[in-house]
Order: structure tokens, then C-alpha cells, then sequence
């Protein structure tokens, strides 16, 4: 083993996060303290550690000698004064400002001169938590995520006045430890926080609207887009008292910014206690620690299938041609529909309503389909109505496209379909992070990828759906919703014609 960078680290605040950042640091060698200000909490911890390495133990993943070594390496601090002989102390209290300042004032008179500082805020000013210190460039933000052990990055954060060499050393001590550093400037959220603003908050600006349900949403974004976990699925998972004051922190910090926009919906749960998993409920109700799910709308039955005519303006309308001949469809080629045809659109953006209106169809037989993402690399379609959309028809363009046994949602109208909203936000937001340098498009990927478990990064996202989709996307966002949160960002505007790839990544 070779030797830590940091020999002797302090942990101050021994919850989830704190536990988890002394495990990695015991077992990639360094001496750890531990210490927290309610009584007995640091000795828990430390017991929780010792019996995680002896279950590890037990399952063969380390040996006897191996588990021993690290538990030897963990220790107590009764009080902030054991901390004084460490190279590392990292804070990992409660996330309130008043209470970081008030902590690092103290050590700052404890430890030595060349001692690093490192606080694991998410969401706070790392130059404010620092502004009282008389050494504030020893000191930066060190963000792990929930579990440490086996959330694989963690944020480097400089404050103003931070020294990059006291980055350089937190970076290096993180591969040590087995993490990928990426490192950020101090903006409200840095990179993952700030970059998973589009995620949560669009979705639940789609469930506000009425246009579907949350499982509903969970399922299109999974089965549709490849996201591991829902949106909320993930705020149950993650927990409203968590999540919700990030949500709102942001969007103060920078000022009211329209895309970063809380929901009321989180605010009331939050209020109402329905957290999430933790408490056995949130946006599911968990029996075992299980969800329960509402089960999906039966494919209908239906006796006779109209004839389908297909929009010229429609989006992939070759591979939606294909589509429907392999469904076996009884397809219309005229200029217009007959009185009797399902009549198909696939918009970027707009409503169906809209569509149907400028192109002077008739909204009552009119259903749209969300062809962002080419058909074979999905698990699920996404229908539309309009609020004039006949039951029939709806009926039948769900059976239509449910015939080879793909998983079908019919959503209401709605501007943008859920994933083409969801995804187009992402990819705004992420392309704003890199107008603002706040980091590198490359550590962007990097962060997003291994901090919210997105299937891709959202510049490779973008690249995917294509730029100029995104862009049509969001312009059109823009004008159904008449609402500056859908802005393009410059970034994405100068890179729609070349792509977002890394290979452009400028300097």
C-alpha cells in the first residue's frame, strides 16, 4: 500500500457521510479521527465501521489481517483539540452556513499552519464558509456523494482565495482513496448538483400541468431515455428533506434563475412528512421497502383499425413510415388524411393542439408520437392526445403501436413530450455549466455520469439526439410555454451546428 497523501485524517460529523469518507480513508491506509459533538456518536460510527470491514470479511472480499488494519487505523476525538496533529480534517456537519463558519473559526486555532481544510457542503459558498478565516487558502469544498463507497467521484472546490495546490493534493488524495476528483468552481451546486437541476425540477413541472402521473413519467424516462431511476423514484430514494432544500438553495443563490425553479409539489410533501423511502412514503408508498406502483393502462381492444396518415412535417418520418408498416398498419400516402384516417404528428416541442392547428388537421383524429430517439433504441412509446382527441382514435394508435408487445404510455398535451423536455433541459443546463466555466466539459461528463448515474453524460446526450433537435426542442419550448427557463445557452447555440462532443472542447 503506499502512503496516503493525507497520514492523518480528522472527520468531524460522523452521519452517513462522514462514515463513509473515514472508511475509504482507513482503507486506503491513513490514520483517521473521528469526532462529532453529540455524545457517543463518533463511538457508533466507528462500530458501524468495524462491523461493515467484518461482514466484507465474511464474504471473502478482504481478509482477516486486512479488516484488523483498519480498524486499527480508526480512532476517537473527544474534543476538536485531538484533531491538531492531522494533515486532513473534512467537516461533514449539518448544512447550514452559520454552522460551517463557526467550526472551521475553531480549528483554524487547533491545527498547524499547513493542515488542509476540506468542508463536504453540496450546496453552499465554499469562499463564504472560508471568508473568516485568516488561512482561507488551505481550505476548499471536498463533495463525496451518498454512499461514499461506492459513489466513484467526488468535487474539488476553490474558493477565491483557495491555493491550487491545496486542490492538486485533495485531487490527488482522492484517486488514493479510489475516487475520480473533478474539479469545479465555487457556483452554487458546482457540477452535479447544479447539473441534476433539469432532471427533478422538469418532471415535476410535467406533473403540475396534468400532462401524467408520476409513475407514468418514472417509466417513459426509464424505459424511453435509459435513466436508471425515475426522477421520482430518485427524490424517494434521496429524500424530500434532502433534496428539496438543494432545489431551493440554488435557485437563491443564483438569484431567481426561471430554469432553476422550485416545485410546490416537494414543498408540500416536504411539509406534509412524505419523504420518501425513509419514512415509507413519498411519491410511492412502500410496504417492505417496496414500492407500490400503479399498474399501467391496458392495451385496448380494437376490433377495426383505421387507415394512418402520417404528417410531412413529422420527426424521423421515414423511420415512423418503417414503423408503422412493420406494425402492420394500413398506411395513407394522399397530401391529406380521408375523413376516416388516425392522423399522426411528431413534433420537437410543441403541443399537439398547436400542430393540429397550423397544419390544419383535424384535432379529433389527431395523435402525436415523441420520435426524439430512434424506436430500436428504446424500451417504450410515448403517445399524445389533444383535448379534442376522440376516444377511438386514441384507443387505436395505442393498440397500433403496442402490436409487437413494445410498452406504450398515452400522455395529455402537453408542449414537448416528457422526455424531449427532461432531456432538452438537461442538455441546456449542462451547456450553460460550460458558458460559465465552471468546469470542463470533460470533468462535466465525468461528474454527471458517476454522481447521478445518468446513461450518458449530457453533452454526450446531446450529441445522441442531436443538437439541432435539442435546439428546435427548446425554441419551440419557448414559444408554446412563453417562459425564459427554456433560453438555449449561448454554448449550445454555437455548438448545435458541430456537435457538443469533447472533440470540439475548447480551451
Amino acid at each position: 500500500m503506499q502512503t496516503p497523501f493525507y497520514q492523518t485524517v480528522g472527520i468531524v460529523g460522523t452521519g452517513a457521510m462522514g462514515r463513509g469518507i473515514a472508511q475509504i480513508a482507513a482503507q486506503a491506509g491513513s490514520t483517521v479521527k473521528l469526532m462529532d459533538a453529540q455524545a457517543g456518536a463518533a463511538q457508533k460510527a466507528r462500530e458501524a465501521l468495524c462491523t461493515q470491514w467484518d461482514r466484507m470479511h465474511e464474504k471473502g472480499r478482504i481478509g482477516a489481517d486486512i479488516a484488523q488494519a483498519h480498524k486499527a487505523r480508526v480512532h476517537i476525538a473527544d474534543r476538536l483539540a485531538d484533531l491538531s496533529d492531522c494533515d486532513l480534517v473534512i467537516e461533514a456537519i449539518v448544512e447550514r452556513l452559520d454552522s460551517k463558519k463557526a467550526l472551521f473559526d475553531e480549528l483554524e486555532a487547533i491545527v498547524r499552519v499547513q493542515t488542509v481544510l476540506a468542508s463536504n457542503t453540496s450546496s453552499l459558498s465554499v469562499t463564504a464558509i472560508a471568508a473568516g478565516l485568516k488561512h482561507p487558502n488551505r481550505f476548499a469544498g471536498y463533495h463525496f456523494f451518498n454512499p461514499v463507497p461506492l459513489m466513484k467521484v467526488v468535487e474539488v472546490i476553490a474558493g477565491l482565495k483557495t491555493d491550487a495546490e491545496t486542490c492538486h493534493g485533495l485531487s490527488e488524495y482522492a484517486r488514493q482513496i479510489g475516487h475520480t476528483p473533478v474539479q469545479a468552481q465555487d457556483t452554487p451546486g458546482f457540477i452535479v448538483n447544479h447539473a441534476g437541476r433539469g432532471y427533478g425540477t422538469e418532471a415535476l413541472r410535467i406533473v403540475s400541468e396534468g400532462i401524467a402521473d408520476f409513475a407514468t413519467i418514472d417509466r417513459i424516462l426509464r424505459d424511453q431515455a435509459g435513466f436508471r431511476l425515475g426522477p421520482f423514484e430518485l427524490m424517494d430514494l434521496t429524500a424530500l428533506d434532502v433534496s428539496h432544500p438543494v432545489m431551493e438553495s440554488i435557485y437563491h443563490q443564483y438569484y431567481q434563475e426561471d430554469r432553476y425553479r422550485p416545485s410546490v409539489i416537494t414543498a408540500q410533501r416536504l411539509a406534509g412528512g412524505l419523504l420518501g423511502r425513509k419514512t415509507g412514503e413519498g411519491f410511492y408508498r412502500y410496504e417492505g421497502g417496496t414500492a407500490q406502483v400503479p399498474a399501467e393502462m391496458p392495451v385496448p381492444e380494437v376490433t377495426e383499425m383505421p387507415p394512418v396518415w402520417v404528417s410531412p412535417k413529422a420527426a424521423r418520418r421515414s423511420e415512423l413510415l418503417q414503423l408503422l408498416k412493420n406494425l402492420g398498419a394500413h398506411i395513407e400516402t394522399g397530401l391529406s388524411p380521408s375523413p376516416q384516417a388516425l392522423t399522426l404528428v411528431a413534433p420537437l416541442g410543441f403541443d399537439i393542439t398547436t400542430v393540429a392547428v397550423v397544419e390544419r388537421l383535424d384535432p379529433a383524429r389527431t395523435v402525436g408520437i415523441d420520435m426524439l430517439i430512434d424506436d430500436a433504441a428504446t424500451k417504450r412509446r410515448v403517445l399524445a392526445t389533444n383535448p379534442a382527441t376522440r376516444i377511438d382514435m386514441r384507443d387505436a394508435a395505442h393498440a397500433l403501436f403496442a402490436r409487437d408487445g413494445k410498452a406504450v404510455s398515452v400522455i395529455r398535451d402537453s408542449g414537448g413530450f416528457v422526455t424531449q423536455r427532461v432531456v432538452a433541459t438537461i442538455v441546456n443546463i449542462a451547456s450553460d455549466i460550460c458558458q460559465q466555466g465552471i468546469c470542463t466539459p470533460k470533468d462535466l461528463e465525468t461528474a454527471v455520469t458517476l454522481g447521478l448515474g445518468y446513461p450518458m453524460g449530457p453533452l454526450a446526450m446531446g450529441d445522441r439526439y442531436g443538437p439541432t433537435n435539442i435546439l428546435e426542442v427548446l425554441f419551440n419550448l419557448q414559444t408554446v410555454y412563453g417562459d425564459q427557463r427554456y433560453r438555449p445557452s449561448p454554448w449550445l447555440r454555437r455548438r448545435g451546428a458541430i456537435g457538443l462532443s469533447l472533440m470540439h472542447e475548447e480551451s
